[in-house]
């Protein structure tokens, strides 16, 4: 083999899809910020691979892709082959490709992160998937024979959606429930558009329905169907609720108008922006509807700095906002956030305070936000997770002026009434608790659960992970 060959990697930098101009992206344009590799760039990059005989590429990525091999597949231009080796191990690697924090998970652990730039693994598996269904391909469930067992997934959100895939590749009829109106969960709400465009969301339900997965939307499991109906029509039950309690940090004068909770900003927003704003349906458990006042001109401040608050800081400047500051209570380095997203927030405009911990929100209830009061913090000893404590510095106040605040300190899961009701059980802050049989399954033998609503937020490929794992415990227990 030539030089060029073996170690294509030196003659060929890492490279990303060319990218929307930020000019653009400054004036309200919501597309994908990525654009999409041609063949040749994706096989170039592919190339760049080592493959590495203990690839930590895989290792790290929490559904543990067959990363090496199918880079070689696309290099040999066997895409519907790469495709479908993507499928055997991530039911939404379309999806993944383009939301999961690759800096943190494969990519982060590339050999050739270290001074030659990782393989753009979530670039390339995005243009795999995309390829492949455009040329036509679909999971191939020929050999798939039904076993007459019917499931409910209760949560059409990554983990549901992950669910429902492997249950009918075990030839077990899904049928999912959500509340909402589409399928995807935060990943068609609450993840702005222009991370992952709700065409992609929409194409994968038509492959799920293509594989024989049944959706009933608008239907809210506790009020218009009962969990004793399901538990007495299906043979078993997934919960996969997501975690939406939203978290506020308890400070003083968030009660104010203009002050948003994260997850209702993004979710209107994105009902909004999808020309499917809801407002006068009468569908239920849609509480989470906010007014959205005008950000046009208007200064920002969002509170929290992981993927969230970067989502918000970022439709913030689609949105048309003068100013906008993201506050961090601790450095950049400890902040959980994807260190690309950040990078693109900054492009756009942002403005990040860190060390910055909020005091109290100050305006009044007739003119509403006039600002947010911080003080500067240290890191100190590390918490009860090992992470460093932010601790205030006296003397350090002063004021953010603002007139939107958005809190994005983070989300938990909520027990629903009805499970606790079934005897499924939970710890104090409301995660499911599972595993004391079989894998995902709950107190309750035919009731299974997995994702957020277990771990609390987390990452969407987690999710992904434990709806497929807990497939794989359902079809066990139905099947032996």
């Amino acid at each position: 083999m030539s030089r060029k060959q073996v170690f294509q990697f030196l003659d060929l930098p890492r490279e990303m899809p060319r990218r929307i101009p930020v000019e653009l992206r400054t004036a309200g344009d919501w597309g994908e910020l990525y654009g999409k590799f041609g063949l040749a760039e994706a096989q170039h990059q592919a190339g760049r691979c080592l493959d590495c005989g203990n690839p930590y590429c895989s290792w790290k990525c929490p559904v543990h892709n067959a990363i090496p091999q199918w880079l070689q597949l696309l290099q040999e231009n066997r895409i519907t082959e790469a495709a479908a080796l993507c499928h055997t191990t991530n039911p939404l690697p379309e999806i993944c490709g383009r939301v999961c924090p690759q800096d943190r998970l494969c990519e982060g652990s590339c050999t050739l992160n270290d001074g030659f730039g990782a393989v753009t693994i979530g670039a390339i598996e995005k243009y795999i998937n995309d390829t492949a269904f455009e040329q036509g391909w679909r999971p191939d469930l020929s050999e798939v024979r039904p076993t007459g067992k019917r499931v409910a997934v209760i949560g059409a959100g990554p983990a549901g959606l992950a669910c429902a895939d492997r249950l009918v590749r075990s030839g077990i009829h899904a049928v999912v429930y959500d509340r909402y109106e589409q399928i995807g969960g935060l990943l068609h709400f609450g993840i702005p558009s222009f991370k992952l465009d709700k065409a992609v969301i929409a194409q994968r339900r038509q492959v799920l329905e293509g594989m024989g997965v049944e959706f009933r939307l608008g239907v809210e499991v506790g009020q218009d169907i009962s969990l004793e109906q399901l538990l007495e029509e299906y043979d078993a039950v997934f919960v996969g609720t997501g975690a939406y309690r939203y978290t506020d940090g308890g400070l003083p004068g968030q009660e104010l108008p203009n002050v948003l909770p994260a997850l209702p900003f993004l979710i209107q927003n994105g009902r909004i922006i999808s020309g499917n704003d809801p407002w006068g349906r009468a569908i239920a458990g849609w509480e989470d509807r906010i007014v959205l006042p005008d950000l046009e001109g208007k200064r920002v401040v969002v509170l929290g700095g992981g993927d969230t608050g970067m989502d918000c800081v970022r439709s913030a400047v689609r949105l048309g906002a003068a100013r906008i500051i993201c506050a961090y209570r601790r450095d950049e380095a400890n902040m959980p956030g994807s260190a690309r997203e950040v990078a693109n927030a900054r492009e756009e405009g942002v403005r990040f305070l860190f060390n910055r911990q909020p005091l109290a929100i100050e305006g009044d209830a007739e003119n509403g936000v006039s600002g947010v009061r911080v003080i500067e913090t240290r890191l100190g000893k590390p918490d009860a997770r090992g992470r460093q404590s932010a601790v205030p510095i006296e003397g350090t106040e002063s004021l953010l002026e603002a007139d939107i605040v958005i809190i994005a300190f983070g989300f938990s899961p909520s027990m629903p009434d009805w499970l606790d009701a079934a005897g499924v059980a939970a710890t104090a802050n409301g995660r499911i608790i599972i595993g004391d049989r079989l894998p995902y399954q709950t107190a309750h033998p035919k009731i299974f659960a997995g994702g957020d609503c277990v771990r609390g937020a987390d990452l969407v490929v987690t999710a992904v992970a434990e709806g497929r794992d807990a497939a794989a415990s359902i079809a066990q227990s139905l099947l032996i």
